[in-house]
């Protein structure tokens, strides 16, 4: 496995929209399994799709992908 993990919140920027998969993939062109696969950290995101799912959620990169794990929300 690659060292170089990626972190991201997509199914928490997802949660807080109301937006299934399936319409998040539908929304960027890729299939809605290659979402799945983004959010568990299974596939790191081509620079253009990173940027095009931060312009999709209307934020930047860093809100939606880190290279260290993001800090648990609430308590």
């Amino acid at each position: 496995m690659s060292s170089e993990v990626i972190y991201n919140r997509i199914a928490m920027l997802r949660a807080e929209r109301g937006i299934s998969r399936r319409q998040l993939a539908e929304a960027l062109g890729v299939h809605y399994q290659t979402i799945g696969y983004l959010e568990r950290g299974e596939y790191s995101p081509s620079l253009h799709l990173a940027l095009r799912i931060a312009e999709h959620f209307e934020v930047a990169v860093e809100v939606v992908f880190s290279t260290a794990p993001f800090p648990r929300i609430g308590s």
